[in-house]
């Protein structure tokens, strides 16, 4: 394992850490297996957003002893309300779930404010009283040792950061998300890269973000690094082919500030793929050949986050669209395999409402309510 310096904290992760999300609803077999794979190879930074009470108890027990080797990534205001994962502001709703953390894991290392990416969102946790006021708290009782945060859009994390609140960032980067215009940001696009081999239309908000971060002295974490595996697809790419894991790996950990990568994974098979990037070479790594540019804009597209969630309807959103993908890639007919996972699905695509709740709460401008029309009418074809 390689470790960087988690911006000016004094402490060092390694470049590859663990996204826990994939564990969630695992058996407790799979968690372990998973957890100590990741161990064995040296990672030492794990994300644990997901609020359910059954995927903590697993983490917590895989890592035993271990714990204190480990910097865990804990949000405040990640909730499972009603069983669905859910955005939340309310203060006791907070405290809850957080001090579950504590009952499971002693402290967290990285309390993370927990998906600001409107002004709403800014509003709710920087007011007074609000969620800064009681992660700053805890921190002075040694609850968290260090205050962070998650967010998809530039303007707003850079507002975010200037609060001098936040010692570290959660954010998502690709190839595609920065260069992508619209991903994001109202700013006009750079005229210029990082460097002579970078293209001149970086998004300039994102580039903007990561400069600041980086003046500051603040860490960057990478979720969404693989785009949720579009980046590899040969049908999803936005690209012209797709990219590696190592490359678009490669990709987020040459941005300025980031000190990790946090890749996914339910298996230990999973763990091993993302950690051939440590043994590649300089030429598995270029990605050079994608900064021509994207074959279209990678923005509206569904990267199965669930942050459209909840739906009052209860339709599994980010489901219903990975079947929709996976339907379109078939000319003919809809794969049997598909089909059954999406007959199999609790809520289908045809109970949308149309509300528009998934849409306001998405940060990609996913079409959603579209799509949903999409998938009822596709999958009730005979």
């Amino acid at each position: 394992m390689i470790y960087r310096e988690i911006g000016r904290t004094g402490k060092q992760a390694g470049i590859i850490g663990l996204g826990c999300e994939h564990l969630d609803r695992k058996p407790w077999e799979t968690v372990e297996a998973t957890v100590r794979t990741a161990l064995d190879l040296g990672v030492n930074y794990m994300d644990m957003f997901m609020p359910g009470t059954e995927v903590r108890q697993h983490l917590a027990r895989a890592l035993g002893e271990r714990r204190k080797d480990v910097y865990i990534q804990g949000h405040l205001g990640s909730s499972d309300i009603r069983q669905q994962y859910d955005i939340s502001r309310d203060l006791p709703t907070v405290k809850r779930y957080f001090e579950e953390y504590l009952r499971l894991f002693g402290h967290i290392d990285f309390g993370m404010l927990f998906f600001i990416d409107s002004e709403d969102d800014y509003n709710a946790v920087f007011d007074d009283g609000g969620l800064a006021e009681y992660a700053l708290e805890r921190k002075r009782l040694g609850d968290i040792h260090h205050i962070g945060f998650s967010s998809h859009t530039p303007a707003t994390a850079l507002r975010a950061i200037r609060t001098g609140v936040p010692e570290i960032m959660m954010f998502s980067i690709n190839l595609a998300f920065d260069l992508s215009p619209g991903a994001g940001s109202s700013l006009a696009v750079l005229d210029e890269g990082f460097g002579e081999t970078e293209p001149a239309q970086l998004n300039a908000g994102r580039l903007a973000l990561y400069r600041e971060c980086e003046r500051r002295g603040i860490g960057i974490s990478v979720m969404k690094s693989l785009g949720a595996g579009k980046l590899l697809s040969p049908e999803l790419t936005p690209f012209a082919k797709p990219m590696t894991a190592v490359q678009a790996i490669h990709y987020a950990l040459s941005r300025p500030a980031v000190f990790t990568v946090l890749p996914g994974a339910a298996t230990p098979a999973e763990i091993r793929a993302s950690h051939a990037y440590l043994t590649a070479t300089a030429a598995e790594r270029d990605f050079s050949d994608f900064l021509g540019g994207l074959k279209q804009d990678f923005s509206g597209r569904c990267v199965y986050c669930s942050h459209c969630q909840p739906c009052p309807a209860g339709i599994d959103i980010a489901a219903v669209h990975r079947a929709l993908d996976q339907a379109r890639l078939a000319p003919d007919a809809i794969p049997a395999p598909v089909r059954e996972r999406y007959d199999a699905l609790a809520v289908t695509a045809d109970a949308c409402i149309a509300c528009g709740s998934c849409e306001e709460r998405c940060p990609f401008g996913v079409p959603v309510i579209a799509n949903m029309q999409t998938a009822a009418e596709l999958f009730a074809a005979p």
